[in-house]
C-alpha cells in the first residue's frame, strides 16, 4: 500500500530538517568540543625545574588568552559582532567544560571601546563580559588592562582608569600568588617612564614588589624569617616563588621578525618596526622590568599574533616571554590560546588551536552541495527519471 503523498514530503521535510539541524549543531556547538578536545595540559619536566626553589607538589592549570576585543556601538557590523562573540564563546565554553583550569588570565583589550565608553555602555561591557566568559566561582580570573579598555598613555585620565582597576580587582601594579606561583600583573600604560598620575605610583609599587623587596621581604618571609614575616604578615605570600608577569604590551622586541610559531604574524607586517610604548613597552622599562622583578616567565599581548621571544636579564639568566595571539577570529584568521601547567619552581606552555573558521565555512558549503545533490536525486526519483523499469518482452 503506497503512503499517501502528503505523508511523504511531511516525511521528506522532516528529514531535511532533520539534517540542516544536526549540520548546524555540529558547526556551532559540537565542532568546537572536537577541536579544543584534542589539547591537553603540558607536562612538567623535572629538568627544567629550578633546583634552587622548594616545590610544593602543587601544579597550577592555567588558561591564557589575549584581546577578545568585545566590540561596542561604535565599530563593526551587528552581524560581525554576533558572529565573533558567538565563536569566543563557545571556544571558551568548551575549554573551561574540557579543561577544567584553575585560572584563567587575560591579557588586555577585553573590550575593543572602552576608552570611549560612556559609563552606562562600560557597565554593559562588563556584564557581556563576565556572560561571554562564565566559569565556575572556584576558576579564578587574572586580568591585565589593555590600551583599548582605558587608552593609550596619551588619552589616559583618572576617571578610565579607576573604573576599570574597579570593575576588575586590578592596579598599576599587582602581586598575587596562586598554589605557590607567583604572578606579578602590569599595566603595560603605566610603564610610559614619566610622572604621570599612573605611572608615578606604578613605579613606587613596582619597587615595593620588585625583587630587592620581594626577595628580601615577602618571599623570605615565605621561607621562614619571623621578622619579615611580621612586616609582611598582610602579604599572600606562601613561598619562594621567581614571579611570571602578566602584561598587555609585550617587552621590547624590533619587530616581530624574531618570531617562528603557527600564528605569528603575516609576512607582509611580520618585518614592520615596533614603535616603543606603541607595540612593545620601551627598551628602558624592559631593562626596569626584568632587574626589578627578575621573572622566570613574561605572558603579553596586543600585536594579535603569536610569538615566542628569549630575554638577557641582567644577572644572566635567559627569560622567556610568550605573546599571545588575539582570541578573536575578527583579528586573527587562526586564533589559539594557551594552556600553562606551573608549579613554583617549574612550567610548561602548549598551545591550543581553536576550530579554523574555514573549516567551519567548507562544512557549511559540503553541506549545501549534498543538500542540493540529494533534493536533485528525490526530484528526478519522483519523475521516474531514475531507476525506471523497462518491461521486457517475449518472443
Amino acid at each position: 500500500m503506497k503512503r499517501p503523498r502528503i505523508l511523504l514530503d511531511v516525511y521528506f521535510l522532516g528529514k531535511l530538517a532533520l539534517a540542516i539541524v544536526g549540520v548546524f549543531v555540529y558547526c556551532e556547538f559540537l565542532h568546537y568540543y572536537v577541536v579544543i578536545g584534542q589539547c591537553d595540559w603540558p607536562v612538567l619536566n623535572p629538568s627544567s625545574a629550578d633546583k634552587s626553589i622548594e616545590d610544593n607538589g602543587d601544579q597550577l592549570r592555567a588558561m591564557i588568552l589575549a584581546d577578545t576585543h568585545l566590540l561596542g556601538r561604535r565599530n563593526g557590523h551587528w552581524f560581525d559582532k554576533l558572529r565573533r562573540e558567538w565563536q569566543m564563546h563557545r571556544a571558551f565554553q568548551s575549554a573551561i567544560t574540557l579543561h577544567k583550569p584553575n585560572i584563567v588570565i587575560f591579557l588586555g583589550d577585553l573590550f575593543d571601546e572602552g576608552k570611549w565608553c560612556m559609563p552606562d555602555e562600560f557597565a554593559a561591557y562588563v556584564t557581556r563580559f563576565h556572560n561571554l566568559f562564565y566559569a565556575p566561582e572556584e576558576i579564578q580570573f587574572l586580568i591585565a588592562a589593555g590600551n583599548h579598555d582605558m587608552g593609550f598613555h596619551y588619552s589616559l585620565n583618572p576617571y578610565l582608569v579607576n573604573r576599570f582597576q574597579k570593575a576588575f580587582d586590578t592596579g598599576p601594579v599587582k602581586l598575587l600568588q596562586i598554589q605557590g606561583v607567583t604572578f606579578v600583573i602590569i599595566n603595560s600604560m603605566a610603564m610610559e617612564g614619566d610622572d604621570c598620575f599612573l605611572c608615578k605610583p606604578a613605579l613606587t609599587k613596582l619597587k615595593i614588589v620588585s625583587s630587592k623587596c620581594v626577595i628580601a621581604g615577602q618571599l623570605k618571609c615565605a621561607k621562614g624569617d619571623k621578622e619579615l614575616c611580621e612586616y609582611w604578615k598582610n602579604s599572600m605570600m606562601q613561598q619562594y616563588s621567581m614571579p611570571i608577569i602578566l602584561q598587555h604590551y609585550p617587552l621590547f622586541r624590533e619587530s616581530d621578525a624574531v618570531c617562528s610559531e603557527p600564528d605569528e604574524a603575516p609576512e607582509d607586517i611580520k618585518y614592520i618596526r615596533f614603535r616603543e610604548r606603541w607595540e612593545c613597552i620601551s627598551k628602558d622599562s624592559t631593562e626596569l622590568l626584568l632587574e626589578e622583578l627578575s621573572p622566570r616567565l613574561v605572558l603579553s599581548g596586543h600585536t594579535h599574533h603569536g610569538c615566542h621571544v628569549q630575554h638577557n636579564s641582567s644577572d644572566g639568566k635567559i627569560v622567556h616571554e610568550y605573546t599571545i595571539p588575539s582570541f578573536s577570529w575578527r583579528n586573527k584568521k587562526n586564533p589559539t590560546f594557551s594552556m600553562m601547567t606551573a608549579s613554583p619552581n617549574n612550567y610548561s606552555i602548549y598551545k591550543c588551536h581553536m576550530p579554523s573558521e574555514n573549516t567551519v565555512l567548507s562544512i557549511y558549503a559540503l553541506s549545501v552541495i549534498a543538500f542540493v545533490v540529494w533534493l536533485t536525486s528525490k526530484k528526478f526519483r519522483s519523475q521516474g527519471v531514475l531507476y525506471t523499469k523497462v518491461p521486457g518482452h517475449l518472443d
